[in-house]
């Protein structure tokens, strides 16, 4: 599990260092911000559309092929996105990475959960994701001060790098032939017009969505409520992702004890009453910081939790469905930062806060549904 982990350690910084060096980044291919914008954009939307379609094409291959294919083609995107001479060679390129990363993800979570025993699945699949939450503590703010310090481009030489040792590891320490059922094109359409699993998987673009109407302002919000500047706010960032991490750790003990649908109602009941905290700025520094760190532990502990519900009700069909949820990570994010825009123009950024909490106020019917419709976490769905 190691490394699918640190797979998912190298996805998660090539996905966001962008979110630090678009400014460089901008300069240098005579960008606008919101032109610059649309790097990660790209990305985000191609991850939604393509992870689906190419899990589901590929449900015949071998585990261990499919995973390391799609870590050598994340990494070759990054050497283009390296030297991508224009912008819209640049956006190609990260499509293309996003095609990768959507086949690994979440054919790592398949093969985990797999590979658990069923009394363990959340510890497993939280340390399988403990990469992607470990980037924003580490990759990501590594990846910024390479990419200010010697250029964007050098960051994704370095992601290329490391995505091609990953790809190497998971055809050297993945065993060959793992049993697992083979999907198709079918089960893509078969999920997707499966109601109560398709409530099921959404609930992590609400649930997410919610988060991300103050997180994706939480610069200038610090910058305007707390009076912080870059280095203040960087370590606000990294205290977020200190959060996340033990957040994933978390949930994952929490969602073995007590279940997942009970773990995810908890969670989302949660964020209700902490986002709402964060209209109260200013407050003291460190009262702030322990703020965050609890906001994005309870955030990201519904990983573990929802995977583990997914994979049960999901059945044969579970790499597909964890497909569909990765991809509503970045429906969700794309979500929150629409409604989050809306709230700062009509309301200023106070009321992002309060915004998250009422938006969450959705996730927690979402699940609340969900579970009332698929009462019992411990068979496939019937469909």
């Amino acid at each position: 599990m190691p490394v699918l982990s640190a797979a998912n350690f190298v996805i998660g910084m090539g996905a966001f260092l962008v979110i630090g060096a678009l400014a460089p980044l901008a300069r240098d291919l005579l960008m606008t911000p919101s032109e610059a914008g649309w790097v990660l954009t790209s990305y985000a939307l191609s991850y939604a559309v393509l992870s689906p379609i190419l899990v589901a094409a590929t449900g015949g291959f071998g585990r261990r092929r499919v995973m390391a294919f799609g870590m050598a083609l994340f990494g070759l995107a990054a050497l283009g996105s390296a030297f991508a001479p224009t912008q819209e060679t640049l956006f190609a390129a990260r499509a293309l990475a996003a095609a990768g990363a959507g086949l690994t993800t979440p054919v790592a979570a398949a093969v985990a959960a797999g590979l658990a025993r069923p009394e363990a699945r959340g510890k497993v699949l939280a340390m399988v994701f403990f990469g992607l939450t470990l980037a924003q503590v580490m990759g990501v703010p590594a990846g910024s001060w390479i990419a200010y310090t010697y250029g964007w481009r050098v960051a994704f030489g370095l992601v290329a790098v490391l995505a091609a040792g990953c790809a190497t590891l998971i055809w050297m320490r993945v065993p060959a032939g793992l049993s697992f059922q083979p999907v198709r094109l079918a089960d893509l359409a078969s999920v997707l017009g499966n109601g109560r699993l398709m409530l099921a998987i959404g609930f992590t673009a609400v649930f997410l969505g919610a988060i991300y109407v103050p997180f994706t302002y939480l610069a200038p919000l610090l910058e305007e409520k707390m009076s912080l500047g870059r280095n203040g706010v960087t370590a606000a960032l990294v205290v977020c992702g200190l959060g996340a991490v033990a957040g994933n750790f978390a949930g994952g003990w929490v969602a073995d004890r007590l279940g997942p649908a009970r773990t995810l109602i908890g969670l989302a009941c949660l964020q209700v009453a902490i986002m709402p905290l964060l209209s109260l700025l200013p407050i003291s520094l460190p009262l702030a910081m322990a703020l965050f760190f609890v906001w994005n532990a309870c955030g990201y502990g519904f990983i573990a939790g929802q995977q583990m519900r997914l994979v049960v009700l999901a059945g044969t069909q579970a790499p597909v469905a964890l497909a569909l949820n990765a991809a509503c990570i970045y429906v969700g994010a794309a979500l929150g930062a629409v409604i989050g825009g809306w709230v700062v123009a009509g309301a200023g950024l106070a009321a992002l806060g309060v915004a998250g909490g009422v938006t969450c106020l959705l996730a927690v019917a979402t699940i609340l549904v969900s579970a009332r419709l698929s009462p019992v976490d411990t068979g496939p769905l019937r469909t």
